[in-house]
């Protein structure tokens, strides 16, 4: 009962925010403390009403450790050589072979904790463990947050449609920023079938190994499937997603340009972007294009490692509180 009612705090927070401002980066965490408090609520009833027993809760711990510590690094690991062999070696693309290594870390970690080792050992083990739940949390509610904000807010009704830019081959649009182009023009294209002619601004700069800048490619790639030159805005400096929102803003206020407007990334990039347009203060949805299956687990652990880097402070301190508190607890006589 007391989990139940505690989860009504959170939840509150949540609705609020989601209210207020569905980019917040709190409405994450409320979501992801409202859920760990519902689901101790849950265990903690059907045990007391007798639905559980408790070698039914052991076998379901030792089911979800289980998961957690072998299935999905290994999963991880899989993803990670795929990666490689597809996208080819970066550090972007070793991002969840490196997770799966990772965790398997945290596993060995978790033996050690349980042996007999020493306080001091013990007091170091269980402040990495700590550290690795907290990051751990933040990963699930930002990922379930990030499904959450993709699938829900306005889907017509724009006056502008902004595509942020994600790299050439040469002078060639890749799968990845063809998804985005794609989404664009079928927003166009439903927003013209409702009698309006939105301005299309394609957004991103020349990088290496790039022939052309990618506004151009990606103005061809509209151009060439219907969309009028004329309705085509380049914003051919950018070299970030912040750049990408805040110049092709600018470019529409430099055209008295007043309304509604989106703009079309991956799904996995939807949620940083937003928290990106809010902190420029502008007021502009953001909506996702499908991603191939294989590119999600390293992209979405790339997206987390930056919104981690927006409260830098904040993550510190808190896990310097929660390491602190366990080292007194572990410690003190």
């Amino acid at each position: 009962m007391l989990f139940g009612i505690a989860a009504l705090v959170p939840a509150l927070f949540f609705v609020v925010g989601m209210i207020r401002d569905r980019r917040r980066l709190g409405n994450a965490v409320w979501l992801g403390v409202t859920l760990v408090l519902l689901v101790l609520w849950l265990v903690f009833r059907a045990t007391a009403l007798g639905g559980w027993s408790a070698e039914v809760v052991g076998w379901s711990v030792v089911v979800v450790l289980l998961g957690l510590g072998f299935v999905l690094p290994t999963a991880l690991l899989a993803n990670g050589v795929l990666m490689v062999r597809r996208e080819g070696f970066g550090l972007a693309n070793l991002l969840s072979l490196l997770a799966g290594l990772a965790i398997f870390g945290v596993v060995i970690a978790f033996g050690f904790a349980t042996a007999r080792t020493g306080p001091v050992v013990d007091a170091v083990i269980g402040s990495l463990l700590i550290v690795a739940a907290y990051v751990a949390f933040l990963f699930v509610s930002l990922l379930l947050y990030s499904v959450l904000y993709g699938s829900v807010g306005r889907r017509t009704g724009f006056d502008a449609v902004v595509v942020l830019g994600a790299g050439l081959i040469g002078d060639r649009v890749p799968p990845l920023l063809a998804a985005r182009l794609d989404r664009a023009l079928s927003l166009y294209r439903r927003e013209v079938a409702a009698g309006r002619s939105p301005l299309v601004v394609v957004s991103g700069g020349q990088g290496a190994g790039e022939s052309v800048s990618e506004a151009v490619a990606m103005r061809d790639y509209l151009v060439r499937r219907g969309v009028p030159d004329e309705l085509v805005v380049l914003e051919d400096r950018a070299t970030t997603t912040e750049e990408n929102l805040a110049y092709s803003a600018r470019l529409l206020r430099e055209r008295d340009w007043t309304g509604r407007a989106v703009a079309v990334t991956n799904n996995f990039h939807v949620f940083r972007a937003a928290v990106l347009a809010r902190r420029l203060k502008l007021r502009m949805q953001i909506i996702g294009a499908p991603t191939a299956w294989y590119f999600l687990p390293s992209a979405f652990l790339r997206e987390f490692a930056a919104l981690l880097t927006h409260n830098p402070v904040v993550h510190t301190v808190t896990c310097g509180l929660l390491v602190g508190l366990h080292l007194w607890l572990t410690l003190t006589p």
